[in-house]
């Protein structure tokens, strides 16, 4: 994954460059207003950067030099919003195939019923998202975005609306997915215990831009930065490593 780009809208601009991991989770992490679903969205096409590249896996998906612009449906990324937007007149079932109709079986590696079994969810199948609590919706949601075999899942602060009970709900089967798929994700959040349970690879992001981007075990190892971006957790004791984090000037 090779993100670099600019976008100004209005009195707001963007400038951001870093590479997430090849596997696991690359967490885009800041305060609220720091551009981080900006980026995101333009990653996944909602979006258009004023000048930079976009690749994941070889794939080139934007790049301003080129005239490269692929469109949101041609990109193979799976977005789970915040809200979930579930398709209200639809079952559980007939949401979480509608992606994976719309991908060629070709191209299909995911299976519908290893994801019902990961996220726990065959006892929903036949309900609607009306009889769904948070929590559900959003394993749904995952489910869905899941089984379009994306080449990347793009998560934006997907417990964000969550109460504490249903985020401890959820939050488990986030952490099974590096294990379950071979498929990168890039997810956003201000959220300090997400970060820390979630993520391999870490993005700060302030005002639009990237302050420092590495190894988030890199982070951890060392007090003056856990500090410095709010990461102090008792929850991992990592060794020390070489310092591998980018700083941006």
């Amino acid at each position: 994954m090779e993100i670099s780009l600019t976008h100004k809208q209005g009195n707001f601009s963007i400038d951001a460059s870093f590479q997430g991991a090849e596997s696991g989770v690359t967490a885009l992490f800041g305060p609220s207003g720091a551009g981080k679903t900006s980026v995101i969205n333009m990653v996944a096409g909602l979006m258009r950067p004023d000048t930079g590249r976009i690749s994941i896996n070889g794939l080139c998906l934007f790049d301003s030099a080129l005239h490269i612009d692929l469109p949101p449906e041609k990109r193979r990324l799976g977005y789970v919003f915040q809200d979930g937007r579930l398709l209200p007149h639809l079952s559980v079932r007939s949401n979480l195939s509608y992606g994976m109709h719309r991908t060629p079986v070709s191209r299909r590696f995911v299976k519908f019923d290893q994801v019902v079994d990961l996220l726990g969810i065959d006892h929903l199948l036949q309900r609607r998202p009306a009889r769904l609590s948070g929590g559900e919706k959003q394993r749904v949601a995952i489910g869905r975005a899941l089984l379009t075999s994306p080449a990347m899942l793009l998560m934006d602060e997907p417990l964000a609306s969550l109460d504490t009970a249903r985020k401890d709900e959820v939050l488990p089967f986030i952490i099974r997915l590096g294990r379950e798929f071979a498929i990168p994700i890039l997810y956003v959040s201000h959220a300090t215990d997400e970060i820390i349970n979630l993520a391999t690879r870490l993005v700060m992001m302030e005002n639009g831009r990237v302050l420092a981007d590495g190894d988030l075990e890199d982070f951890l190892s060392r007090p003056d930065l856990r500090t410095r971006f709010g990461l102090d957790t008792e929850r991992r004791c990592l060794p020390r490593t070489n310092d591998r984090i980018a700083w941006t000037e």
